[in-house]
């Protein structure tokens, strides 16, 4: 089985001294690492999120900050996640960070078990994120598989309806309900009802 390509650490800071420092020690931890001097230069070169990475984001930034570059990702729909990182923390600006969904917010000089724990559980996180995105996509397609009918089946079984309800409802024959049904089940590829239930819930179909 081939190598997996190294996770990508996307430097933003304005500092050359630190980026220099930091891409140097990155690398030795075994990161790909790719630097931005600033936050434009990110929004101009944005990488490609299929490949699994994280931003270290210096905070305080000339032109656009740290925190509105964040605003803009959020826009965008960007999955990357971030770890902020500063000469001069103040907790407001921390707090808005970790509150638009940063990963983590560091104070610069950053010990190096410190920057590399926190880039390691930004990527775990994104990883459990991707793998759920994977999952969701499957759960559409193999519902956009189902044909007219057999979705009609998939709607009424979610909603507790039972074969014979089914029947009546669709104005057919209860053993055909039952062969749609078992399509269904096999197209979804779910082994209960329960677990049928539970990806309609998360394809947004039903409420919770």
């Amino acid at each position: 089985m081939g190598r997996s390509l190294p996770n990508t650490v996307h430097v933003v800071d304005d500092d050359p001294s630190f980026r220099r420092a930091i891409q140097r020690h990155l690398e030795l931890a075994g990161y790909q690492v790719e630097i931005y001097p600033s936050a434009q230069h990110f929004l101009n070169r944005r990488p490609d999120e299929s490949q699994p990475g994280c931003i270290l984001l210096d905070a305080r930034l000339p032109d656009l900050s740290g925190p509105e570059l964040q605003r803009h990702l959020n826009k965008l729909g960007s999955t990357l996640p971030i770890v902020f990182i500063t000469g001069h923390a103040d907790i407001s600006t921390t707090v808005q960070a970790l509150k638009a969904g940063a990963d983590n917010f560091l104070t610069k000089p950053v010990q190096s078990d410190e920057l590399v724990g926190a880039i390691e559980r930004a990527l775990a996180r994104c990883e459990n994120t991707r793998g759920l995105m994977r999952a969701l996509d499957g759960h559409h397609i193999r519902l956009a598989s189902l044909t007219p009918r057999e979705r009609q089946v998939f709607d009424l079984v979610i909603r507790g309806k039972i074969n014979k309800q089914i029947a009546h409802q669709l104005g057919t024959a209860e053993r055909t309900i039952k062969a749609h049904r078992q399509r269904v089940m096999e197209k979804m590829q779910v082994q209960s009802i329960a677990e049928l239930v539970s990806v309609a819930v998360r394809l947004g179909l039903l409420s919770e």
